[in-house]
């Protein structure tokens, strides 16, 4: 199957604007040069907006995860606590990387439950450095709360640590009103470059915890910091993803964040009104504080068929969705709405999906599902 041939629609990476690939073909620049820092400061203005923060804001060359560990490992010492919350693959990952650190207290639930609030307080009432949390677990489809968490860590002078890798740019994140430490995102989520850089904003008062003996060396968000306010980075920046990242952000910064977040929250409804009308159960098990992402939706799979089952028969029409992760593979699939994703592509991946669970015995009759969602769509 030809690649160009296919639609993406799993949770990151995303489909790709040609505009951003064309820049990504751009001859190589002096990494030390006036052009590359302009290219910088461009970037870092327009990522602070979109973070709405005033803080700190690096660029990083590698994933997500690399700014996860560079949060935790320049904050965290071998004596220090720090509550991790998870209800996802993703808040596990946090909590990993904290044991590598300092002392874990995990505040656990089923993946896909919501975070209970009065047992976040507990563990953050017996004392700790820091809290960690996933705002939009990707791998269950759910939002957490990240104002409230925000509220609990200030008031146990906790910093908070949060994971914004499928929401920042896709979804309402205030990091300064939220009190939000250190944030970070991905390249390829919702804002929709290639994989590949991460973007951490950090506050003052977390530089002011940085005051362990040996901080990560190729992490080292002091150094960033140095480098920062002189328009560079520490170590050799990956040039050809930061002519691509400009271009994406150029992109989010003309349509608009407020038009951009209410086109990813619509697809995400548009699903949840298709999954409705064919009779599939959302995965989520929510509260009073949290919600159905708004830029991926996670399902559980069909009473007899397996959630691989969905994907692969998807794959075959050319459209890729996700799976479950971990243990909860086969169980739930997940269609993502972030980035780029235009309501046609959201129209498409429901006929098909109807298509394809008609041939699977799911259901009898096809057309509910894309009524619902093109209902749900008209509405943009």
């Amino acid at each position: 199957m030809d690649l160009e041939d296919t639609l993406l629609m799993m949770p990151g990476p995303v489909p790709v604007a040609p505009k951003v690939l064309r820049a990504m073909s751009k001859p190589m620049i002096n990494h030390r040069g006036k052009q590359f820092s302009a290219m910088f400061d461009d970037c870092t203005a327009m990522l602070k907006e979109i973070f709405q923060t005033q803080n700190d804001l690096f660029i990083l060359s590698g994933s997500g995860t690399a700014s996860m560990e560079a949060a935790i490992g320049c904050t965290i010492d071998k004596d220090d606590k720090i509550v991790t919350i998870e209800n996802g693959k993703f808040g596990e990952r946090f909590k990993d990387i904290a044991a590598r650190y300092g002392q874990v207290v995990p505040v656990e639930f089923e993946w896909g439950q919501s975070v209970d609030l009065d047992l976040v307080e507990e563990k953050l009432a017996e004392g700790a450095k820091a809290v960690t949390m996933v705002h939009n677990e990707t791998s269950a489809g759910i939002r957490n709360p990240a104002p409230e968490v925000g509220k609990l860590a200030k008031k146990y002078d906790a910093l908070f640590i949060m994971d914004g890798v499928t929401s920042i740019g896709g979804d309402d994140v205030k990091v300064d009103e939220w009190g939000i430490d250190i944030a970070v995102t991905g390249s390829q989520k919702c804002v929709a470059a290639p994989p590949g850089l991460s973007m951490i904003s950090v506050s003052e008062r977390a530089f002011d915890a940085m005051t362990k003996e040996n901080l990560p060396y190729y992490l080292d968000l002091k150094a960033y910091k140095k480098s920062a306010d002189k328009s560079q980075t520490p170590y050799t920046p990956a040039v050809p993803l930061f002519f691509g990242l400009q271009e994406a952000l150029k992109i989010v910064m003309e349509e608009g964040m407020e038009a951009r977040k209410k086109r990813q929250a619509t697809g995400a409804a548009a699903v949840r009104a298709a999954m409705d009308a064919i009779g599939i159960e959302m995965f989520p098990q929510l509260n009073e504080v949290s919600a159905y992402s708004n830029t991926v939706s996670a399902m559980k799979a069909p009473e007899g068929v397996s959630g691989n089952d969905i994907k692969n028969a998807m794959l075959e029409k050319g459209i890729i969705i996700a799976g479950g992760q971990n243990r909860l593979s086969g169980q739930i699939f997940r269609i993502g709405s972030m980035g780029n994703v235009a309501p046609k592509d959201i129209m498409l991946t429901i006929q098909e999906l109807e298509l394809v669970l008609k041939k699977l015995g799911v259901v009898n009759e096809i057309g509910a599902g894309t009524e619902a969602a093109a209902s749900v769509l008209d509405t943009l």
